[in-house]
């Protein structure tokens, strides 16, 4: 069951060394070194690096005492250059980093699932109440020193819940779900409220948008109901590189700042830490909130739609609809634009799986490829009436009793002046609305919309139609992604049609809606790659192998493969994959199925090619299945 929060989420403040996080404070950005902790020079100087790229919070690796007793130099190094920007110390499996960590620095982050726990063994743990009881009592126990120490040194403590390294005892319970990460949180948090700690931040971590979404709003409510609010880090883990890992970032942060909910954020991506800040920035700055000024987002409208779209039942996913009402003609090259596949001998037009399902013309074109579905306005597809791969677009105007309907699909267009009666007239046949609104000065206007219709009972389906005006392709990446995210993952709209009206091709707007899918995971088209962002216990170039993997694997469509750089975080934060590429050791790769790892410290000259052999011996055992 879903745990309602109130809007907006007003969290507490916390102070971290100088830096108010929380409250009404602006939303403070935040990454993470991928140097080694034990090498001052470097770690000094990437830190320096991601500060000037306007970093308010720099955090660095401690998986063993040494490397958070060097925290200390590595402080003293950047005071003496004059920068105080507060450092976090990173911690996972060892409390004994974590308590000499909070002496020195002025936040350290833990991990509840493997903090005092084991790392998880996915085995089912059933305890009784009795035992249940007596493992709260051993993990309360084992934070009595951290929690002493951070009263005493004012450090403050983010509690990160990660899904897929849930203890083994909390999956048993609860499964590896969005509920077992709130339950995981919600231990600690009586922990150290018991203790009169209040100096907490809290994270609910997944690589998959929908999960981090969800975990993070009930968490939100718990809290609520528990009558705390504490501050609340938000992130996409293992987002990738490129056009992917900002879209899959702004997809899962976007969705929740837009509801009011998040102090901090961190975009991990697979390229420099330095590289992670503009891209926060921009995200950050589309809302309300933003992160200059101090005024909280304004309540929204949230409620879950009526019914599922019924189109989500006709294909694979949200439909993609392309406006091409603009174009002069749609030849061969604005079939590409849409994402067809032309042959240059012999000119055939076809669809691929990054195609627009529907085109929206001003008339039909030269050619008109069975491929393509095309919609038209009402008068004009009524001269076009017995061709099934033509629909009718009405206005409020043309949609009249009268009027003549598609039996397949019929269209309406409507926008932020919406006419509720408009949308209540007679509708035999499948109806879909294209609900077009500025997404600058209507940013909410969609929510106002599907409320509308539950409450007079329609079950329309919508096309959401946010027209943009960018010159700047990552600018239209991260607001898009960011703006659709929510709708998606929620499934509240049955398709989307992206336009920008800037200096950006439409192709790239095209391939941007199938990049938004993908990453919300609601229509795969490609292959789903997750990889970490990189800290001081990679043991690899992980971005070299990203790229090797990606151009080794890239034809499995549907698959989902992780690059990870560590066995510390790697099994667990790539929950939900296939398979998995994880370092080892120097120059040694773990080859996983799952979460099992089925080949061990292979050579990282030979790791691909064995990736690729168990993906093969994998395929083949599930055609002699169907066979």
């Amino acid at each position: 069951m879903t745990i309602k929060y109130l809007t907006p989420y007003i969290s507490s403040e916390v102070l971290i060394g100088s830096v108010p996080l929380g409250g009404s404070n602006p939303i403070r950005l935040q990454s993470m070194t991928n140097t080694d902790t034990l090498d001052t020079k470097a770690s000094v100087e990437q830190c320096i690096r991601i500060i000037e790229a306007g970093a308010d919070y720099v955090r660095l690796t401690a998986q063993g005492i040494k490397e958070a007793e060097n925290l200390a130099v590595i402080k003293k190094e950047l005071r003496r250059a004059g920068f105080d920007t507060p450092l976090i110390a990173d911690i996972h499996f060892n409390p004994a980093a974590a308590e000499a960590a909070a002496r020195l620095v002025e936040k350290v982050r833990i991990n509840p699932g493997n903090y005092v726990d084991k790392r998880a063994s996915f085995e089912a743990r059933e305890l009784t109440a009795k035992e249940y009881s007596e493992e709260l009592e051993r993990i309360h126990e084992k934070l009595l020193p951290l929690i002493k120490i951070g009263s005493e040194n004012k450090t403050v403590i983010r509690v990160g819940i990660n899904h897929g390294s849930l203890s083994d005892r909390i999956m048993t319970r609860y499964g590896n779900t969005p509920t077992g990460m709130v339950a995981s949180a919600m231990e600690f948090i009586r922990i150290f409220r018991a203790e009169n700690f209040n100096d907490l931040v809290l994270s609910m971590k997944s690589s998959d948008t929908a999960i981090m979404i969800e975990a993070t709003r009930q968490l939100a409510g718990m809290m609520q109901q528990e009558g705390v609010s504490y501050p609340l880090h938000l992130g996409v883990t293992e987002a990738g590189e490129g056009q992917d890992g900002r879209v899959r970032s702004a997809a899962g942060i976007g969705a929740l700042l837009s509801e009011g909910i998040g102090d901090t954020i961190r975009v991990s991506l697979s390229e420099s830490p330095e590289a992670e800040i503009p891209v926060a920035r921009k995200l950050a700055e589309y809302f309300p909130r933003g992160i200059s000024d101090s005024k909280p987002v304004p309540p929204a409208f949230f409620k879950s739609p009526a019914v599922k779209p019924e189109i989500f039942k006709r294909i694979t996913g949200p439909l993609v609809l392309a406006n091409m009402t603009s174009f002069p003609e749609i030849n061969p090259e604005a079939y590409i634009d849409a994402g067809f596949y032309v042959n240059k001998n012999t000119k055939e037009i076809r669809s691929s799986d990054n195609s627009a399902d529907l085109i929206m013309a001003s008339g039909v074109p030269k050619i008109l490829p069975p491929d393509v579905s095309l919609v038209l306005p009402y008068k004009k597809w009524f001269d076009h009436i017995d061709d099934q791969r033509i629909f009718p677009l009405f206005s409020p105007e043309t949609y009249h009793e009268n009027a003549q309907r598609s039996e397949k699909l019929n269209l309406l267009l409507t926008g932020s002046h919406f006419n509720i009666k408009y949308l209540k007239k007679p509708d035999p046949g499948k109806i879909s609305v294209i609900f077009t609104f500025n997404p600058e000065t209507e940013r909410y206007a969609p929510d106002i919309f599907i409320n509308s219709l539950a409450e007079n009972s329609l079950t329309h389906n919508i096309i959401l139609n946010p027209v943009f005006r960018e010159n700047d392709a990552e600018d239209l990446r991260i607001k898009a992604a960011a703006l659709l995210g929510r709708y998606l993952t929620d499934r509240q709209v049955s398709g989307i049609c992206l336009s920008n009206i800037g200096d950006i091709s439409f192709r790239e707007v095209t391939a941007l809606a199938f990049s938004i899918l993908q990453c919300t995971e609601t229509r795969i088209t490609r292959t789903m790659y997750l990889s970490c962002p990189t800290c001081g216990r990679t043991k690899f170039n992980l971005q070299e192998s990203v790229k090797k993997v990606k151009e080794a694997t890239g034809h499995l469509k549907g698959l989902k493969i992780a690059v990870m750089g560590c066995i510390v975080n790697g099994p667990g934060e790539m929950a939900g994959a296939d398979y998995g590429y994880v370092g080892a050791a120097k120059g040694k790769v773990h080859i996983y199925r799952g979460t099992e790892p089925v080949l061990k410290n292979i050579p990282e000259k030979d790791a691909v090619e064995e990736l690729l052999k168990v993906i093969e011996v994998d395929n083949k055992t599930r055609l002699d299945i169907l066979k």
